[in-house]
């Protein structure tokens, strides 16, 4: 199974993400429902939520939250910017 990995991750307003993945395909992601309690929570903090970083084709965040690149490509319809 090809991993897609992500290049870029884009923070933006009302906890979305604009994400570039390495075939050039661009996503636009809610997080905010995927945000509860847990390790998740943080990320309700947008000052926190904007740290978001990219290692290794994933998206995660300093407390270790992250997605699967795979599940980010097939759950999220593909943005036209």
């Amino acid at each position: 199974m090809k991993i897609h990995k992500v290049i870029k991750a884009d923070p933006k307003p009302n906890f979305h993400l604009i994400l570039t993945f390495e075939d050039g395909t661009l996503k636009e992601i809610d997080v905010s429902p995927f945000i509860n309690d847990g390790i998740s929570r943080d990320l309700s903090q947008w000052e926190y939520f904007q740290n978001v970083k990219v290692i290794d084709g994933y998206i995660t965040w300093e407390n270790g939250y992250d997605f699967c690149p795979n599940f980010l490509y097939q759950y999220v319809e593909t943005t036209s910017l």
